[in-house]
């Protein structure tokens, strides 16, 4: 069942509230091959939170998939990402629906969450390259003309060093955007991302999301 899930709001804090996928995005049919996907609905610019992860999303362990109707089992591993714990997480909102891409605008860091690594303009879908999601098995994904045609497991340990140039890059942006999801991150953690963005701290790898498939 395909459910969008839009922001929520509050009579008394009208903006304090949003899903967790940035709030000027919506569901849209993409293509018969490639089937729903998370559209942005006005420009968002390079360094804009995209995505946070929060208290409404699932996180399931290996053995309770397991126990699951096989129905429910598809569901999980078609709409969820692995953790560094290695535990299996559902995002509540149409977050679940973004699509992969060798050539993906958003990327995600080491304190879940996620962030334009270019400017999305409206009408773009917003994607994730899926080789820093602990895939649990390799794929052969659309072609865009990229030297990369698979994702696999390990994708991580190959490719952190350039995703993680890539979010050095991106993180002085961070604190010059408006960011409608800032009120979803932990405490203490927007000004952590401020000595990151000034270079007074380090930024912590992406790879530190991994978790090895042989698990």
């Amino acid at each position: 069942m395909d459910i969008e899930i839009g922001p929520i709001f509050d009579e008394e804090i009208p903006t304090l509230f949003y899903s967790m996928i940035h709030p000027s995005t919506e569901l849209r049919f993409i293509s018969p091959e490639i089937g729903f996907g998370v559209v942005a609905t006005e420009f968002i610019p390079k360094g804009t939170i995209t995505w946070v992860l929060d208290s409404l999303d699932r996180s399931f362990t290996h053995q309770q998939i397991e126990s699951m109707h096989p129905m429910l089992q598809k569901m999980i591993h078609t709409y969820t990402y692995r953790s560094k714990e290695g535990h299996f997480v559902l995002c509540w909102d149409h977050g679940r629906y973004v699509n992969h891409s060798f050539k993906s605008n958003c990327l995600s860091t080491a304190y879940d969450f996620e962030i334009a690594i270019r400017d999305i303009q409206p009408g773009e879908q917003l994607t994730d390259d899926y080789g820093y999601l602990n895939v649990t098995e390799p794929f052969e994904a659309v072609d865009e003309g990229t030297e990369r045609k698979v994702v696999y497991p390990d994708d991580l340990v190959k490719y952190h060093k350039q995703w993680d140039e890539t979010l050095l890059d991106t993180f002085p942006f961070v604190i010059k955007n408006k960011q409608p999801l800032k009120t979803l991150l932990p405490n203490g953690l927007w000004e952590r991302i401020e000595r990151i963005a000034a270079k007074s701290d380090a930024m912590n790898s992406i790879l530190e999301n991994y978790y090895p498939s042989e698990h």
